[in-house]
């Protein structure tokens, strides 16, 4: 009998994808951490039934093991937003998830015509140079300077896919990652819209400011910020519409807000970035909201309309309707199963349909958003 390969690095790829150690995966499949430490480090082949039940117990298909590992996210790539209790194993399940979802994306892009990818490569230094880098994407992505409908778009039509990781809790901020096919990573839990969008846009900054520099420190967090600032809140119109006085006028900044869905703090920040507030009317501004209980929830945070994916759904709903039953394959043909692929991709798989003899497929199938 023909035993197919195993490369060790595949299954510890599984495990760390779901967060189990060698202690918890060997308790599901009845072996010493010893045994599985020797596996993923190519030192022991396993038997077949072994085999079989490290893919039951990882929700892979077995030829998982077999497929030939590329190289997997590094952190140069990856712009991780972290809060600083996050352990060190949620960092690298994460990672994991991504290096997953990148190779089945990597398939998806030669069955679709996706959006071009159309980040700018801007380095910036400078306050000064991350305005110009904020005004410039605008301009290459033709936003003009007035709101932005859709923040999830923007990207998107830029070309990244935008995801939720399930099972990763609110330990994980928001991280991108800087591959052929950028991808944008949110937590499954649900933020105010407002500051999804924010988050978007602060991805969007590591993307265009910081190609090939690992982040994660002060300095390149707040120049992502300064970006996402000056990129949903162009100064050319912001100077015009914030209401200068002694008083900070709330009524005119929640107007704001609503118009150009951007949270008041952001807004107060904007202000004061620009110089258009004192440093003590901006402290009080942050005293007020968090004095009024607005520092997480702030007011009208629920008449702004959270914004969801849709280049990834649309792709996976193009491809299942040129040919039925394709995305079930791609998806086994990438060694994963539903509940895996559920974890790195955030989507449900499509129940099957019988194919309809009358639908003639299409070679390639042309994604429009």
């Amino acid at each position: 009998m023909v035993i197919s390969a195993f490369h060790g690095e595949r299954l510890r790829l599984a495990r760390v994808a779901l967060g189990l150690t060698l202690d918890q995966l060997g308790a599901r499949v009845s072996a010493t951490r010893q045994y599985l430490n020797q596996l993923e480090q190519g030192l022991k082949v396993p038997t077949d039934e072994m085999r079989a039940a490290l893919a039951a117990a990882l929700g892979i298909a077995e030829h998982f093991f077999a497929i030939t590992a590329s190289a997997g996210i590094s952190p140069e790539q990856c712009h991780f937003r972290k809060q600083r209790t996050t352990p060190v194993s949620v960092v690298s399940q994460v990672l994991a998830r991504g290096t997953l979802l990148d190779g089945f994306v990597s398939r998806l892009d030669h069955e679709l015509d996706l959006p071009t990818v159309s980040f700018p490569d801007i380095p910036v230094a400078s306050a000064a140079e991350i305005e110009a880098a904020a005004d410039h994407a605008r301009e290459h992505w033709r936003l003009g300077t007035g709101p932005i409908s859709s923040m999830m778009r923007v990207v998107e039509n830029a070309g990244a896919v935008v995801s939720f990781f399930s099972g990763v809790s609110e330990r994980v901020d928001a991280l991108s990652i800087d591959c052929v096919r950028p991808m944008i990573i949110r937590s499954e839990a649900k933020p105010a819209a407002c500051r999804l969008r924010f988050d978007l846009a602060h991805e969007a900054g590591h993307l265009i400011m910081h190609r090939g520099i690992q982040t994660g420190d002060k300095v390149t967090e707040d120049q992502a910020n300064r970006f996402a600032s000056a990129f949903l809140l162009p100064r050319s119109s912001f100077i015009h519409e914030f209401p200068r006085s002694r008083l900070l006028d709330w009524s005119a900044i929640f107007s704001l807000k609503l118009r150009w869905k951007v949270s008041a703090a952001a807004i107060l920040r904007r202000a004061y970035d620009l110089r258009m507030i004192s440093p003590d009317q901006y402290r009080t501004g942050y005293i007020h909201l968090s004095k009024t209980g607005q520092r997480r929830a702030e007011r009208f945070d629920d008449q702004i309309p959270t914004e969801m994916p849709e280049l990834l759904p649309k792709a996976l709903q193009a491809l299942e309707a040129a040919f039925p039953g394709s995305l079930t394959r791609m998806v086994d043909a990438s060694g994963l199963q539903a509940e895996m692929f559920a974890h790195v991709s955030g989507l449900a798989l499509p129940v099957e349909k019988t194919p309809d003899d009358n639908i003639v497929p299409l070679n390639r199938w042309k994604l429009n958003i």
